[in-house]
C-alpha cells in the first residue's frame, strides 16, 4: 500500500472523527445552508449598496472613482435629514400606538382565554391574508373625504360637512401603519406573556399585591422582552415603507422611504439613493442600540 496513500487516509479518517465528535461543528454544518443564504441574499445586497453610494452617476453610466460627494449632498441639503427624522417621529408614534393597542389583546388572550387560543390567534392574523396594498387602499377608502369614517359621522349627525383632515396627512400614515404591524407586536407580547410562571403571580396575591401592582410588578417586567421584540419589529421597517405614505400621506406625510424610491426611481440617481439609505440605516441602527441600552439600563434599576 502506497504511504502517502494511507496517510492520507488517516489524516482524512481523524478529520472525520474530530468533526462527528465535535457539536459546534456538526451545528455550523446545519446551519450553513442557511448563514450561505443570509450572506448572499442579505449581506451581499448591503454591500453593493454600500459601495455604490460612494459612486457618481452621469445620466446613465457610474463613474466608478471613490468619492463622498453623495454624502456630502445628503448634509448639505437640510431637506432630506428633515425628512429622516419626520420618519422617525412617525415610526417611533406608530411604535407606540401599536405596542400599546397590542398588550391589552395579547395580555386577554394570554390570561383570559382559557380553550382555543390558537383560534383567537389565527383570527389575529385574518386581516393579513389578504395583500398589504389592499389593506392601505382600504384606509384610504375609511379615511376618504366621503369614506366610511366621514359617512358614519354625518349619518350620526356629528358633522355637517366632511371631514378633510383624516387623509393626507402623517396621522393617516400612522393609523395604517399601526393596523398594518399590529400582529407584528401582538404575536412576540402574547408569547412573553404565556411563558410566565402563573405561580409568581399567586405568590404576589399572597403576598397582599392587588391585581395593579401584581402587573406593575411582576407581569409588566416578566413581559418586556415581548415588549421590547414587538417595538423593534415594528419601528424598523415603519421607517423605510414607502407605499403607506405614498398612497394616504400625501405632501405633508412623505417619509424618507419616498425620497430613496424617487432617486432610484424617476431621478434616476442611484448612489444618492444609496447613500441616503445607508444614512438611514446607520441612523436606526444607532437609535435601536440606544433604545436597547436604554432598557437594560431601566431592567437592571428596578431589579
Amino acid at each position: 500500500m502506497n504511504p502517502s496513500a494511507s496517510h492520507q487516509s488517516s489524516v482524512g479518517l481523524a478529520i472525520r472523527k474530530r468533526f462527528l465528535s465535535s457539536e459546534p461543528l456538526r451545528g455550523y454544518s446545519l446551519l450553513s445552508p442557511t448563514l450561505l443564504t443570509m450572506l448572499f441574499g442579505l449581506a451581499m445586497p448591503l454591500l453593493v449598496l454600500f459601495g455604490l453610494s460612494f459612486w457618481l452617476q452621469d445620466y446613465v453610466d457610474f463613474i466608478k472613482t471613490f468619492s463622498l460627494q453623495n454624502y456630502s449632498d445628503f448634509f448639505a441639503k437640510p431637506i432630506y435629514g428633515a425628512i429622516l427624522m419626520k420618519s422617525i417621529r412617525i415610526s417611533g408614534m406608530v411604535t407606540l400606538v401599536t405596542v400599546l393597542l397590542a398588550y391589552p389583546m395579547a395580555y386577554f388572550i394570554a390570561f383570559r382565554i382559557k380553550s382555543n387560543k390558537l383560534v383567537w390567534l389565527i383570527l389575529i392574523t385574518v386581516p393579513f391574508w389578504t395583500s398589504y396594498l389592499l389593506r392601505v387602499f382600504a384606509w384610504k377608502l375609511m379615511l376618504g373625504y366621503n369614506g366610511v369614517v366621514n359617512s358614519g359621522l354625518k349619518s350620526l349627525g356629528l358633522i355637517s360637512e366632511p371631514l378633510e383632515f383624516l387623509l393626507y396627512n402623517p396621522t393617516a400614515v400612522a393609523i395604517t401603519l399601526a393596523h398594518a404591524w399590529a400582529a407584528f407586536a401582538i404575536l412576540p407580547i402574547y408569547v412573553s406573556l404565556e411563558k410566565i410562571d402563573r405561580s409568581l403571580l399567586e405568590a404576589a396575591r399572597d403576598l397582599g399585591e392587588n391585581a395593579f401592582m401584581t402587573f406593575i410588578r411582576v407581569t409588566l417586567p416578566l413581559s418586556m422582552p415581548g415588549v421590547i421584540a414587538a417595538s423593534l419589529l415594528v419601528f424598523i421597517p415603519t421607517v423605510g415603507d414607502y407605499v403607506t405614505p405614498s398612497l394616504v400621506g400625501g405632501p405633508s406625510g412623505i417619509m424618507i422611504g419616498n425620497i430613496i424610491q424617487s432617486m432610484f426611481g424617476k431621478a434616476f440617481n442611484w448612489p444618492l439613493g444609496a447613500a441616503i439609505s445607508v444614512v438611514s440605516m446607520l441612523t436606526v441602527t444607532a437609535i435601536v442600540c440606544l433604545f436597547l441600552w436604554g432598557t437594560h439600563r431601566l431592567r437592571r434599576a428596578v431589579a
